[in-house]
């Protein structure tokens, strides 16, 4: 008997020893096939990456070019990137643009996104994208570096550059933008929403030819003219109103910035408010002297010699872009026939969308914050998004 139990005692001591290693097994080979599963996604879209016609530049080229990412060669930074300038070994300059490792895993999808966008377009209105680099955790861009940096600091930031801008200056910058966008919307093979257009997204360069740069938030729409995203992401004050409260993608959003981004040209004032909510703002104000028949003391007093003309009739396209239904704003095929064809005449503006306050107050929670003229019940805002900052959403597939 004594060997019996001694014999079943050895059977269960193996059988246990079994089942731990075939537990241990399991645990290993979950944890080997995730592994590679995310070595595979990422391969994926460093693949998708390479098949982009630009160039693959070396990390320690780019560290050199930038010191090292020197803090004195910073020239932007945003909610998923910090922007240096850099000079590469044949004398280029360059602006490089490093995402942020904290962008919550979506550095790749980032910079997949833009690539998409910007390497197969060549538009004089689009910012020149040159290529890429990935070096373990670090992921950049490299763009064309605009030495005069972007319309938000001439028009908000320095007064006395403000005051350098020309009439010309501005109408050219106006149809400059516009046809940036339709080459976006209409020219490229996918149509292409950009989804966060604002002052400080408008490069200016050497001749003030405005250049659209940031492309990191653009929705890839493909056959579709209009789809919906249960995240937001851009700035406040320039969003559209079906897009702010439902989510709703079109081209009809980035109409709406344009004419906002109009408006604060020929003005000189920011369409955004950190004040009370009853505070008006630049598109109730304008619509308030249009139907009082004083458009034209909106234009910036500091401009000389412009053409009263051009000006209201710039205000009147402005107003036509910021119309609450999206289905009274114009394509932007008509915004460019507008802007360069006078002798078009204009339909008159309806009441356009009004926003009490531009901006979030950012030290609240999302849940808590206040937005008036917003009833963001149905949609969920993304963590990062602020007045100056941007967050990343997945790119729409074919």
């Amino acid at each position: 008997m004594a060997w019996r139990r001694r014999a079943a005692g050895i059977a269960a001591g193996v059988a246990c020893f079994v089942v731990l290693v075939v537990i241990f097994s399991a645990v290993a080979l979950v944890r080997f096939r995730r592994k590679i599963a995310k070595k595979n996604g990422r391969s994926r879209s460093l693949e998708k990456i390479g098949r982009a016609k630009c160039t693959v530049f070396d990390f320690f080229t780019l560290q050199e070019a930038t010191e090292n990412f020197s803090e004195d060669l910073k020239i932007g930074e945003g909610g998923f990137g910090i922007v240096y300038k850099g000079k590469l070994p044949d004398g280029q300059e360059v602006a490089v643009k490093k995402l942020l490792d904290s962008a919550t895993g979506h550095g790749l999808l980032q910079l997949h996104n833009e690539l998409q966008v910007l390497a197969s377009l060549q538009h004089r209105n689009l910012v020149r994208l040159h290529g890429f680099c990935v070096h373990q955790n670090e992921k950049m861009l490299v763009y064309e570096y605009i030495k005069n940096g972007s319309l938000d600091n001439f028009l908000f930031e320095d007064t006395e550059t403000g005051n350098k801008l020309t009439w010309d200056q501005r109408d050219n910058i106006i149809v400059g933008i516009a046809k940036g966008i339709m080459c976006l919307h209409e020219d490229s093979r996918i149509r292409i929403i950009h989804r966060d257009l604002k002052a400080n997204n408008i490069l200016l360069d050497e001749n003030a030819d405005p250049k659209i740069s940031d492309s990191g938030l653009a929705r890839l729409l493909g056959d579709h003219t209009q789809t919906k995203t249960a995240t937001v992401a851009g700035t406040y004050g320039y969003m559209a109103p079906e897009y702010a409260i439902h989510g709703s993608v079109s081209p009809k959003i980035d109409i709406f910035s344009f004419g906002v981004l109009v408006l604060e040209i020929v003005t000189r004032r920011r369409n955004t408010s950190f004040n009370d909510c009853d505070t008006v703002n630049l598109l109730s104000d304008v619509w308030k002297c249009w139907i009082q028949g004083m458009a034209s003391q909106l234009v910036d007093q500091t401009l000389d010699g412009f053409s009263r003309t051009q000006a209201l009739r710039c205000i009147q396209i402005g107003l036509l872009c910021v119309q609450s239904d999206p289905d009274d704003r114009l394509d932007i095929s008509s915004v460019v026939s507008m802007l360069t064809r006078d002798s078009m005449e204009l339909q008159a503006p309806a009441q356009p969308a009004f926003f009490g306050r531009a901006s979030p107050v950012v030290s609240q929670p999302y849940e808590q914050q206040h937005f008036c003229g917003y009833d963001r019940s149905d949609v969920i805002f993304q963590e990062g998004i602020t007045v100056n900052e941007v967050t990343l959403t997945d790119p729409y597939p074919r």
